[in-house]
């Protein structure tokens, strides 16, 4: 039984939600996040194939880059076929004219079908933080929908501290909401601003809303600062709310906004309400990993629903019952959002989860074999090898146990040389960190690159020695390796290591600890984790570096 497929909508729930992204621009004040234009079309068009109604672009007059991908998107160079492209702006000024606003102009000029703009609702900003009185806030948004409105352009309006402004002063809020809803706009966006709002207080406020304009769309804006940044948009959608605004991932200010790869599947899939377009919700997992990859944020893996762990099973007694019923232990079916059902292996693994491993991963395992893995496991995960972040590794240690050997390359030896020439140092303000310019990494490899045809006869080997510099010695012998095997192995050039993980095992040991590191690939196509281990960290980064490129070079189709 696929539990998913058995969501009954509520008859009280809308039938279907709208889905109004704002990765390019709250998602982009996410902590690490700094977006190029460039990066901000590659997104755009990821949206759009993801299927989400709305795409707000940023917020135009505020910065060079927004600037720049409105007009680029404007000449043509953003094609959307199922999007509606949105510029985000402000009311205008107290005591303001709207034809004189700079905000508002800039709005018109980036050439949106939509605008959407920021009202103040809560009492205590207007009179604060504006510094006027509350019938001139009210004027403020009655003035700025009308003129947009006038311009030919469709308005949403965000109202910002809406809940906050609803617990002080409902009386208010609910003006400011009307204002808007009087002068023209065409949905109402209740935004929780601080994040600070629980569901029980989000539904009791919407609806509310909801009741008093029936005929407009009421949307949600919800912050995750008390981790309920999805349950609030939920509860919003139960209370009436059409429309939904949130970020891929989650990315957003502070601690983020409303998930869309996690509300999405539990509107559509748990409570049975329309989100994206046919076809849309199986690509969540691909746009969610798509997204980091541009943000250059390494993909959440515990993510709900599209994370790497989201359908990972550990247990012998998960694995072995999933073998029978796949729904025993998964709320859905992972290739319903895209993704699919993980068995990670480990000293606790028995053999079902063995077995299963080995099917994932392509491989055909006699009882002899999967006995000798499990074996090695056990001992290897005993001195502080952890496959289950490491699935390359794991292939390759899997395929050992069949007798296949590494049939392209063996380590002779290697010698890395870090030379510190303490010489004046640089300025503060060139370097930071505060190095000498005289530090300096060479790395020189000695290799057997072994004969295609014989490759178990060590005497038909071509011996190289190569050299390599870097900024560092792992940078440095992967520069090394390179020089020395890429005539023999084009296919490497596009192998890019784009993560370097250490992890101190043993910390009571000082510098003498044992290294576990991890090494995260992609070939621009695929992306996979290499494992080493060693007391020496240069030593466990080519156990890593290594299977990084036997791997590419044994599974390019795989």
């Amino acid at each position: 039984m696929d539990i998913s497929r058995s969501a009954v909508r509520d008859p009280a729930w809308p039938e279907e939600v709208e889905i109004f992204d704002t990765t390019l621009r709250d998602g982009s004040q996410f902590e690490g996040i700094a977006l190029t234009t460039d990066d901000k079309l590659k997104i755009a068009t990821q949206l759009d194939y993801l299927g989400v109604h709305y795409i707000e672009g940023g917020w135009p007059g505020s910065n060079p880059r927004d600037d720049a991908f409105f007009q680029r998107a404007a000449d043509g160079e953003l094609e959307l076929s199922t999007s509606t492209l949105v510029a985000f702006g402000s009311t205008r000024r107290p005591k303001g004219k709207v034809d004189e606003d700079p905000t508002l102009a800039n709005l018109i000029e980036a050439r949106t079908p939509i605008c959407c703009i920021v009202a103040k609702s809560w009492d205590y900003h207007v009179l604060e933080a504006l510094r006027t009185t509350l019938d001139e806030g009210v004027a403020m948004i009655a003035d700025s929908v009308e003129y947009l409105v006038a311009q030919g352009r469709r308005v949403f309006v965000d109202f910002e501290h809406f809940f906050d402004g609803y617990k002080r002063n409902p009386e208010f809020t609910l003006r400011a909401v009307e204002a808007a809803a009087v002068a023209g706009a065409e949905t109402l966006v209740l935004c929780d601003t601080n994040g600070g709002s629980l569901p029980h207080e989000v539904e009791g406020a919407t609806r509310t809303v909801v009741e008093m304009f029936p005929e407009i769309t009421v949307g949600m804006h919800t912050q995750n600062d008390t981790g309920c940044a999805v349950a609030n948009a939920v509860a919003g959608v139960r209370a009436g709310s059409r429309h939904v605004q949130g970020t891929i991932n989650g990315y957003g200010e502070r601690t983020g906004n409303c998930d869309l790869t996690t509300f999405v599947p539990n509107l559509s899939l748990k409570m049975g309400i329309r989100t994206l377009p046919d076809g849309g919700i199986e690509r969540l997992t691909a746009v969610s990993h798509h997204v980091a990859e541009i943000v250059n944020l390494p993909p959440n893996d515990a993510l709900p629903y599209v994370g790497k762990s989201a359908f990972a099973h550990k247990a012998g007694l998960h694995t072995s019952a999933i073998a029978r019923a796949p729904d025993a232990y998964e709320h859905v079916d992972p290739s319903l959002v895209g993704n699919g059902t993980r068995f990670l292996v480990s000293d606790l693994s028995g053999r079902a989860s063995i077995e299963l491993k080995a099917k994932e991963l392509g491989l055909e395992l006699d009882p002899n074999q999967m006995k000798s893995v499990l074996d090695e496991l056990k001992v290897l995960e005993n001195v502080g090898y952890h496959f289950e972040a490491a699935d390359a590794s794991l292939r390759l240690l899997m395929k050992r146990s069949t007798g296949w050997r590494n049939p392209y390359f063996q380590l002779e030896s290697f010698r890395v040389m870090v030379e510190h020439r303490p010489g004046e140092k640089m300025a503060l303000s060139e370097n930071p960190l505060g190095h000498y310019d005289g530090v300096e990494t060479e790395a020189t490899i000695k290799l057997l690159l072994l004969d295609e045809d014989e490759p178990t006869d060590v005497d038909r080997a071509t011996r190289v020695v190569s050299t390599g510099e870097g900024n560092g010695p792992v940078n440095a012998l992967d520069a090394a390796f390179r020089a020395g095997v890429g005539d023999r192995f084009p296919l490497l050039d596009s192998v890019e290591l784009v993560d370097y993980k250490v992890r101190i095992l043993d910390a009571a040991a000082g510098t003498a600890a044992v290294t576990r590191v991890l090494i995260d690939a992609t070939d621009g196509d695929r992306r996979w984790t290499t494992i080493g281990v060693s007391e020496n960290i240069i030593e466990a980064s080519w156990q890593a570096l290594s299977d990084v490129m036997v791997f590419a070079l044994e599974s390019p189709d795989s």
